[in-house]
């Protein structure tokens, strides 16, 4: 790996770590900080079509159901497309309250796209599946 792939490598794992922060802190603005303006996110039963929507249902989120949470992120790989692109794939979960630890049945597998645009990586979609069992 080139020198300036390590250093776009550490720049999305930078924005996932600030991401991550956000989530824990409960920031719905932070969270969305380095999405692009039109980012998809997709999860089970869900389309959000921009950073806007996206940060509206994360601030929901995080006054109800997600209030308190924290994640489990687990980076499997990151891989790039042209110069200006990258894929990252990671296993991820939410912890509530004390939780240290997600069960098999609540963790995820996740597809982040990142597009570099003017010198920044930012995150143009997100896409989260739930992880099978074993066997399935």
């Amino acid at each position: 790996m080139s020198d300036s792939r390590a250093d776009d490598q550490a720049a999305i794992k930078a924005v996932l770590v600030d991401s991550y922060q956000a989530w824990e802190a409960g920031d719905a603005d932070g969270m969305v900080a380095d999405y692009t303006a039109d980012a998809t996110a997709i999860m089970t039963g869900s389309l959000r079509n921009s950073r806007d929507e996206i940060r509206k249902s994360m601030a929901l989120g995080f006054e109800g159901p997600l209030k308190g949470t924290s994640t489990y992120n687990k980076q499997l790989s990151i891989r790039f497309v042209g110069r200006d692109g990258a894929i990252v794939i990671s296993e991820s979960g939410i912890l509530f309250g004390d939780q240290t630890e997600v069960a098999d049945a609540g963790k995820v597998n996740c597809t982040w796209v990142f597009e570099k645009r003017d010198g920044q990586w930012l995150i143009a979609a997100y896409h989260n599946s739930p992880m099978l069992a074993p066997g399935q």
